[in-house]
């Protein structure tokens, strides 16, 4: 049975690209950066990954002919490529993405999932990152253990990181559980990356990491053009806009697309925190 779409509607732009650009050049207008979010992950059929490797290409080739009305910037999933089938025919597909936003002057970032992939995902990054320094960027989970390596890890490439907290449920080993030492975690890399790394995105909807994220660039006479915060698409749009209008830099993540149930029953299943988070926030400006 097919849920109706509204269920996602507050969160999702759209179920087809068609209907979210237009969403996306409004949020543009207003002087937000925008980047496209295709919704779905873990591929385990090879024509699946071949289709999905077509449409990122296709969706960088529509941005371009946007003439500028849209961010040339999107996020992709490795296991929509074929990750979890053979590294190496996911390879290949991100090689033809790549190749693409190279050409059109398009940033892709690669997004994080479970800890099951972290490292394949890091890897391949490496393995594409020399021949698409300026187009290619990954995320980092604040709340995974290994994460702090991984930070210097990308500081020593230039690499672009987008810092988040972490939605997926992992297990203590992997993983720190409560919120206020994720948070401390949060606020360290969000430092070195500011720091040492290459234009981070600082990617929260928590009043108290933005805040001291604010204060610690003030504190340190730090440019407000070093790096850029990140929110969801449906999350606090007037604080999005607040904090453009401050003179940072605020980039609106914008997911569109018929997988958008499995996106989110999984997340709000995995991780019991989100729920809570949801809900409250959408009574936040």
């Amino acid at each position: 049975m097919k849920l109706p779409f509204f269920l996602a509607s507050k969160f999702v732009a759209a179920e087809s690209l068609d209907g979210a650009l237009p969403i996306v050049e409004g949020i543009k207008s207003n002087g937000l950066r925008t980047t496209f979010d295709k919704l779905g992950e873990y591929v385990s059929d090879r024509s699946v990954a071949t289709a999905a490797k077509e449409e990122y290409i296709q969706l960088i080739r529509t941005i371009d002919e946007a003439d500028g009305r849209i961010d040339r910037n999107i996020s992709i999933k490795a296991s929509m490529l074929g990750q979890k089938i053979d590294e190496a025919f996911c390879i290949d597909n991100l090689h033809e993405v790549l190749t693409a936003a190279k050409e059109t002057g398009t940033f892709v970032r690669l997004d994080m999932e479970g800890t099951d992939i972290t490292e394949s995902t890091l890897s391949i990054f490496e393995r594409v990152y020399p021949d698409y320094r300026d187009n290619v960027g990954v995320v980092l989970q604040a709340y995974l253990k290994r994460t702090r390596e991984d930070i210097d890890r990308m500081c020593e490439l230039q690499a672009r990181v987008r810092l988040c907290k972490g939605a997926y449920s992992e297990p203590e080993s992997l993983a720190w559980q409560d919120m206020s030492t994720i948070r401390e975690r949060f606020l360290e890399y969000m430092e070195v990356l500011i720091t040492k790394g290459r234009f981070p995105g600082i990617a929260t909807h928590d009043d108290i990491l933005i805040n001291a994220t604010k204060q610690f660039v003030k504190e340190n006479d730090i440019d407000k053009d070093r790096f850029e915060f990140q929110m969801l698409y449906g999350l606090r749009a007037d604080t999005q806009q607040d904090i453009a209008n401050e003179g940072y830099g605020m980039r609106v993540y914008v997911p569109y697309g018929d997988q958008w149930f499995p996106y989110y029953s999984r997340r709000l299943r995995e991780r019991k925190e989100n729920v809570w988070f949801i809900l409250s926030t959408m009574f936040k400006r």
